[in-house]
């Protein structure tokens, strides 16, 4: 009796305080409870979405960070490109700055291509040809080198999105399994047989879904991106592959042709 009058006395205020934080204290671990409640199953599917989920998340921002920074360097260099007075500046500037962007790595690709068959000739089998096929397979093969480059990890993304719903759906069968087997193995239905294993269930679906989407997503706006780059990429390199060739640039939309900014380089 002294306790019942003790709690009694308890004001409303201190009560309710104490109410909210059991309340916040059990929805704050709601979720890793029904985990933690689950099989070596229900975990181990729990721990590949974790990962998927912080390994998608890692190349999202990597590679956001790489193009928007290639991005930037590639403005730079075709400016400075195309303003240069000849290509002997042009490999003097790429030689002290580096190739660090792939329309850099073309460029002095082409240029040392065309130099190299005009003083060398066909030394190698791969160097039969004239000069502007040889320059040409220069080319496709820088491009295709950066177009491998620019999709490093693009392969990972589109695994997650593609597999981390079913790992989630997985997930939820298996709770699912084990509610029914609780109910089978009970005389009769309680919340508390079935709760913990319908809760593992749908957090799974969940947990899925909320690591799939980003990757989706993500994947697709780097495929467009990447696409859109690599045809800006093949436009320089038809510019690039002109010029090495007759020494003047390509007109433009308008038919105008365009101001000749570089000097022929030897040879030519």
């Amino acid at each position: 009796m002294q306790v019942i009058a003790q709690l009694g006395d308890v004001p409303p205020a201190a009560g309710a305080a104490m109410g909210v934080t059991a309340a916040e204290a059990a929805g704050g671990d709601g979720m890793l409870h029904f985990i933690s409640q689950s099989d070596i199953v229900g975990k181990t599917l729990f721990g590949f979405l974790i990962v998927m989920s912080l390994t998608s998340w890692y190349l999202i921002f990597v590679k956001t960070f790489i193009n928007i920074r290639i991005g930037m360097r590639s403005k730079k260099f075709l400016t400075e490109f195309w303003a240069a007075s000849s290509l002997e500046q042009v490999e003097n500037e790429i030689a002290t700055h580096g190739a660090n962007e792939p329309f850099a790595h073309l460029a002095i690709h082409a240029i040392h291509a065309r130099n190299h068959h005009a003083k060398y000739g066909a030394v190698k089998l791969e160097e039969k040809g004239s000069t502007g096929a040889f320059v040409t397979r220069t080319i496709r093969k820088v491009i295709d080198e950066e177009t491998a480059r620019l999709e490093n990890g693009l392969t990972i993304l589109a695994s997650i999105g593609s597999t981390a719903p079913f790992v989630g759906l997985f997930g939820t069968v298996w709770g699912v399994y084990h509610a029914l087997v609780g109910i089978g193995l009970s005389d009769g239905v309680t919340v508390n047989r079935i709760a913990g294993p319908v809760g593992e269930a749908l957090i799974m679906t969940g947990l899925g879904l909320a690591v799939a989407i980003p990757a989706v997503l993500a994947y697709n706006g780097f495929v467009r991106s990447n696409r859109v780059y690599l045809a800006r990429l093949d436009v320089f390199a038809h510019d690039l592959f002109t010029f090495l060739s007759t020494g003047q640039q390509v007109s433009d939309s308008s038919n105008k042709a365009r101001r000749v900014v570089l000097a022929a380089g030897k040879g030519e």
